[in-house]
């Protein structure tokens, strides 16, 4: 999987295109203003960017013609991580930058959203329109008492309202979260209850698979939980009336009125994502409006090589950071799609078809749906009109070595394949996407510009050719500011810092190759990633484990090598019980109907019991390491568990599987 074994590129940019990129005319003026280097192509501009960190992230915030309306200080007051300060005493908007495409005379009735739903018809929303309706919803939101600070949620689709809404509330200064509507009560409410959110934008339902889910008891349960909810907006997508109390979506986004977008400093909170939950609550991860605004701009229009002209299409959901990643394809001028629907419906081939619909430049999608494509037999060149795809970009999970071979056949032999891997902790990428360098079967191009990603050992030294952990060695402006109710900080020292004081570990298993290129190996923690969705094992476990039949469980997501996702469920039943059809049927409607259809389980599997450390918490990591083959000696330290006998069934399963 790495250059040595495959010396010839699948693909390689040709002369015109590489003079054509963005990052190669942000090379050019670099050099010119800032000192970049003005040869040696994208190898010699990363190097720079991480040796002359403050002065890089000067010239993107200069390239993108970055509006300060107060002045930053310097760009870095402080370096340490974490507690990076960026651009110390400058203060802007987000969503004015968003918008700001909608003042051109010439581009504002063209359109920044493409609106798909299982039809595959495209509605268009054009840049005036946008910004009307988010400048009509700000008055609202301030009428409403919202101030800066305040958090604003969303139970929504991918539809527009949940971009208006986005945009609305950074406008105000409040505080973005959001849930995709197929999470259950109890989800959601472990999310919204940690950032007590003061107003709540929700649909009635949504359409999925052909089918519409209603959500309206749902809905009730989240107002009768949030108690610090001022106002509930209802936006009626399946055509019900909006429920006692609650506010009409269109009421509130009927005015005519320019936005007014609160100035806030760099470090100002713009939204809050949320971790997997692995051993607890899921992290609330709070990332600020300058570090976002300036990540993204180089992020999509660098790497992604995206401006006026592009049409970006990725297939998430409001619940995944590539959510967030998508809406800020505004930014550059790009015309934004949303996909709302099931990945396969009506036919595996959908994601292709809204590609071709919509004229996306750009279409991103996961791993496991292009090996899905390529086991179905779908042929997407054949049929459909792809002639504008330029890149197509997975992530989600790494893209196995036959996912490139079958991109490269079956959509275009000339196809930028760009697999990418990051992480909703800083929502956006540490390595993948340049369009100036070659595509190798099973890489990562390159890491990205600022970023200083490395490969460590366990003693903190770095490797190349050899599997490490992702390591971050300086600050990103996307690195958190905070965990929301994590005052002194601890927890989020302990997420990221606690292995290597002062370095960013990620959990990811990966090798940096002597091109500089990246292999991603898959988690190293216990993450459960399905279908770029993550959940963490302890949503399974409270839900399963209220089945009086089931005394303990264990969930374990397994990357495969064929690019598949295997997600079995192990139960250690109480005394008496038996593991026959009708309790795996409860299992999996209890999983379906409380959590995510998404996390369903392919197998539930009976176990003589779970193992533990000492400290009695469940071994999820070494268990996932035996399934893909790890001896047991190298899986665990035998001295930290409480049963290791109990280890050898897993041992043996993966005998079974091999």
């Amino acid at each position: 999987m790495t250059s040595a074994a495959n010396p010839a590129p699948l693909w390689q940019p040709d002369a015109d295109r590489i003079a054509a990129a963005r990052v190669t005319h942000f090379q050019s003026w670099a050099a010119e203003r800032y000192g970049a280097p003005a040869e040696g192509g994208y190898p010699a501009l990363h190097r720079w960017s991480v040796a002359e960190l403050e002065t890089f992230w000067q010239a993107v915030a200069d390239w993108f013609d970055i509006r300060f309306t107060a002045p930053y200080d310097r760009v870095l007051g402080d370096r340490s991580m974490p507690g990076a300060q960026w651009f110390p005493g400058a203060t802007l908007n987000y969503a004015e930058h968003a918008l700001r495409t909608a003042e051109d005379p010439a581009r504002a009735h063209e359109p920044a959203l493409l609106h798909v739903d299982e039809t595959h018809e495209p509605t268009p929303i054009s840049w005036a329109e946008l910004r009307r309706q988010v400048g009509a919803l700000a008055v609202e939101l301030r009428a409403l008492g919202v101030r800066p600070g305040d958090r604003v949620s969303g139970y929504l689709p991918n539809i527009p309202q949940a971009v208006t809404a986005l945009l609305a509330t950074a406008a105000v200064g409040a505080v973005w979260t959001s849930c995709a509507p197929d999470f259950g009560a109890r989800s959601v409410l472990d999310r919204f209850q940690q950032v007590e959110p003061v107003v709540l934008f929700t649909v009635d339902g949504y359409r999925y698979g052909g089918k519409e889910h209603d959500r309206t008891e749902t809905v009730a349960e989240l107002r009768r939980e949030l108690p610090t909810l001022r106002a509930v907006v209802h936006i009626p997508l399946l055509g019900t009336e909006a429920p006692e109390g609650a506010l009409e979506w269109s009421a509130l986004t009927s005015g005519d009125a320019d936005p007014v977008f609160e100035q806030v400093p760099f470090d100002h909170p713009l939204w809050v994502l949320y971790s997997s939950g692995t051993t607890g609550l899921p992290k609330a991860i709070v990332q600020s409006q300058g570090g976002i605004l300036l990540e993204h701009f180089k992020q999509l229009g660098l790497h992604c090589d995206l401006g006026p002209g592009d049409r970006f299409f990725w297939y998430t959901s409001t619940g995944w950071m590539m959510w967030n990643f998508l809406v800020s394809g505004l930014l550059t001028g790009t015309t934004v799609v949303l996909y709302d629907g099931s990945p396969g419906y009506p036919a595996t081939g959908a994601q292709w078809s809204v590609a071709e619909r919509t004229g996306a430049t750009l279409f991103g999608t996961s791993a496991a749906y292009v090996m899905a494509c390529a086991k179905a037999d779908v042929h997407p060149a054949r049929d459909y009109d792809l002639s504008k795809v330029a890149c197509v970009a997975t992530t989600g999970s790494p893209l196995p070595p036959d996912g490139f071979r079958w991109l490269h056949d079956e959509v275009a032999d000339n196809l930028w394949i760009a697999s990418v891997s990051g992480g909703t902790d800083v929502c956006s990428c540490f390595a993948g996407a340049v369009p100036t360098l070659p595509v190798h079967i099973g890489e990562l191009q390159a890491a990205c510009l600022g970023t200083d990603l490395q490969s460590w050992d366990p003693q903190g030294k770095p490797l190349i050719g050899e599997v490490g952990e992702l390591v971050v060695t300086n600050p990103m402006p996307s690195m958190p500011i905070r965990f929301w109710n994590d005052p002194d900080g601890s927890r989020y020292r302990e997420s990221y810092f606690e292995t290597y004081p002062g370095v960013w570990r990620h959990g990811d298993w990966i090798t940096i190759t002597e091109t500089g290129s990246v292999v991603i190996h898959g988690r190293s923690d216990s993450t459960l990633n399905r279908q770029g969705v993550r959940m963490g094992s302890a949503d399974i476990y409270e839900a399963v484990e209220r089945l009086p039949e089931i005394r303990e469980s264990l969930v374990i997501g397994l990357e495969e090598p064929d690019g598949g996702y295997w997600m079995p469920l192990f139960v250690h039943l109480a005394e008496g019980a038996v593991l026959d059809d009708d309790l795996k049927t409860r299992i999996t409607r209890t999983i379906r109907e409380q959590l995510s259809p998404r996390h369903v389980p392919d197998d539930i599997i009976e176990v003589p019991g779970v193992p533990h450390t000492l400290t009695g918490k469940r071994i999820e990591v070494p268990v996932k390491r035996l399934l893909q083959g790890a001896a047991l000696e190298k899986a665990v330290n035998p001295g930290s568990v409480d049963n290791l006998e109990l280890l050898r069934f897993y041992e043996e399963l993966a005998r079974t599987r091999m």
